[in-house]
């Protein structure tokens, strides 16, 4: 079973947001709220696929960053810190409804997202303006801003459930990072500096 799951993470992440996406068909009279997690949903479905699974992607970008050659099966694991993070962020404000904290996560990561590719482009030389999964990160973004316009208008969102939306987000993230670099063998704290370093090479 672990076996399994390690080599069809992608694929198994893949039908968990398909079957929220079913749910929220089958169950009708959404609130607004469950409509944005809908969405975001919809759009790491189609990021991950482009970001993480086609040849020229968001992992071969970072292991050239980081010199390394990770096996097939490696590469196929990695997908699994993604997948719960996703998993849980779309299943937890979708059934929570309308708590503001538990979206705003989800928003701040599809902010995040929208800027990290657009600065890859700098960061690993691209020779185009594109990184992969850019136009669904893009995307993200968007509705990440429509959702904050929602929330202020209709007054659902406080600035301490801004900044613990944020922290969640953030640690969560980070989590995941840490995760991934030592999956592959890598030390998280030598990330900021390779980082950098690419940054720099760019100027």
């Amino acid at each position: 079973m672990v076996k399994f799951i390690r080599h069809y993470a992608l694929e198994i992440y893949t039908v968990l947001a398909m079957l929220l996406l079913l749910l929220g068909g089958l169950l009708g009279d959404l609130t607004v709220i469950q409509k944005y997690t809908l969405a975001y949903a919809f759009l790491f479905i189609l990021h991950e696929w482009d970001e993480g699974h086609y040849p020229g992607g968001f992992i071969d970008m970072i292991s050239g960053m980081l010199g390394i050659d990770p096996s097939d099966e490696i590469r196929r694991a990695s997908r699994i810190p993604t997948g719960i993070l996703l998993t849980a962020f779309t299943y937890v404000p979708f059934f929570l409804k309308d708590n503001a904290v538990a979206v705003l996560a989800v928003a701040f990561l599809g902010v995040l997202e929208g800027f990290v590719h657009v600065a890859g482009i700098r960061l690993w030389h691209r020779p185009y303006p594109y990184t992969p999964g850019m136009v669904t990160a893009e995307l993200e973004l968007l509705v990440s801003i429509s959702l904050f316009a929602y929330l202020s208008r209709n007054g659902l969102a406080a600035w301490p459930d801004y900044l613990l939306g944020f922290a969640i987000m953030l640690a969560c993230f980070v989590t995941m990072q840490k995760t991934l670099t030592m999956m592959v063998g890598m030390r998280y704290s030598d990330i900021p500096k390779m980082i950098r370093k690419q940054w720099k090479a760019g100027s």
